[in-house]
């Protein structure tokens, strides 16, 4: 049998509808750098700044934000982190330096801590072999970049650039208002003040950042693609800002759709399978797309013979596209695996494994342009990735050797025959 407390789903709808609102406003600057790379004359790595800018804070807050819900109604503390994200799209018509939008960029940043608030509304509501399946449901909220980039190119050629800021403010606004009507209020949980865990507690646990290292992957990889792939097509491909917004649309939304299916595998064959999965899927296709286009002259007998090796977009399209579904298995089996270890302290322990994945988006777009700055080459960026999934596989198989020794152990000292009668 399946509890869920009267008004579960409305409640989940309603936070997932917040979370999309947010996550449109958090992974803006994904569609203002295209414009801002030629008017302020960024190179690769003064654009993954001005990238890493809203992601820091929305990483780092996430952590304030979980101890946050914990202690307080978590719709409370929603309505409030959405109000406070608000009024900084106000001044983004009026910002003509790049120091100036990486500082106004860090209070944009506040709308990345939907995601912990949001996580720790919902799973008061379901009971918890659903978990895996619901978190997959609000996680699909990141579609919310989606709508940015349908939303953004449709604000810009009815009303131009300094009109994103303002109607990006208001809408979010509205959607603060409309969870303040809609949403209902946290149900009753005798277990909530129940097996507390400080921050402190939780980050001496090497479990939690095994979790974290794994999310930094799954979803810090993600937000960091949303936000470099389209000008990675623009410079690339030489493709215009449109296609190279549909491109990345189309990565997007199925990486972000798929996430419930993600979350339904977790439930039925466990988050660790789903997560190895995932892992090989996406290092496969990586060893492909970070391969530069080369030029080889192989000299014969008679004459030179020249090999060209270059993947064109269409097919980097459907390696991306592939790589986009597994992140979205990969990113609801994570929460799925924390919330079977710590059902009761998902707003802290969810919290800082959120900053981590979240700290991925920061710190790669960063990688990324000092790669391709130093390197030359525009597929550098997934070679970055390339070598952090290979040390995200390698802790995940000490971490499972380390566990199946101590596991033994256990059972050894537990059965030992030299203390039978």
């Amino acid at each position: 049998m399946n509890f869920e407390y009267p008004g579960a789903w409305r409640a989940l709808s309603a936070a997932t509808l917040a979370f999309a609102a947010n996550f449109s406003v958090w992974t803006l600057y994904a569609v203002l750098g295209l414009e801002l790379r030629e008017t302020l004359a960024l190179n690769a790595t003064q654009l993954g700044l001005f990238f890493s800018a809203p992601v820091l804070t929305g990483a780092l807050g996430r952590i304030p934000a979980g101890w946050l819900s914990e202690r307080y109604n978590p719709k409370t503390v929603y309505i409030w982190q959405m109000l406070l994200s608000a009024p900084p799209l106000f001044f983004l018509p009026y910002v003509d330096s790049l120091m100036t939008y990486i500082w106004l960029g860090l209070w944009i940043g506040i709308s990345g801590t939907s995601f912990t608030i949001g996580i720790r509304y919902v799973t008061d509501w379901f009971e918890t072999n659903r978990q895996g399946t619901i978190m997959g449901i609000f996680g699909a909220g990141n579609t919310g970049s989606a709508i940015t980039l349908i939303l953004a190119p449709f604000i810009v050629d009815h009303w131009g650039w300094n009109s994103i800021g303002p109607i990006y403010g208001v809408g979010l606004l509205l959607i603060a208002f409309f969870f303040l009507l809609v949403a209902p209020s946290r149900p009753y949980t005798p277990s909530f003040h129940q097996n507390k865990l400080t921050v402190i507690q939780a980050l001496k646990k090497g479990q939690i950042w095994r979790f974290g290292l794994y999310y930094y992957f799954v979803f810090g990889s993600f937000l960091a693609l949303i936000l470099w792939l389209p000008q990675y097509y623009a410079s690339a491909y030489d493709l215009s800002n449109a296609q190279a917004m549909a491109f990345t649309l189309f990565f997007v939304a199925t990486s972000s759709m798929v996430r419930a299916l993600g979350g339904w595998f977790a439930d039925r064959y466990g988050g660790r399978s789903v997560n190895w999965t995932v892992f090989w899927v996406c290092i496969v296709c990586l060893f492909f797309i970070s391969y530069p286009p080369t030029t080889m002259t192989i000299h014969g007998v008679k004459q030179d013979v020249e090999l060209s090796v270059e993947i064109n977009v269409w097919v980097f399209s459907v390696f991306i596209f592939i790589i986009g579904i597994a992140q979205g298995f990969g990113r609801a089996s994570v929460y799925k695996t924390i919330h079977d270890y710590y059902p009761q302290q998902m707003g802290i322990v969810g919290g800082i494994v959120a900053a981590m994945g979240a700290l991925g988006g920061c710190t790669l777009p960063v990688a990324f342009g000092i790669a391709e700055d130093f390197l030359g080459i525009y597929s550098a960026c997934f070679m970055v990735l390339y070598a952090v999934l290979a040390c995200c596989m390698m802790v995940m198989f000490l971490a499972l050797k380390k566990d199946r020794f101590h596991k033994r152990i256990i059972e050894a000292n537990s059965d030992n025959f030299l203390e039978r009668d």
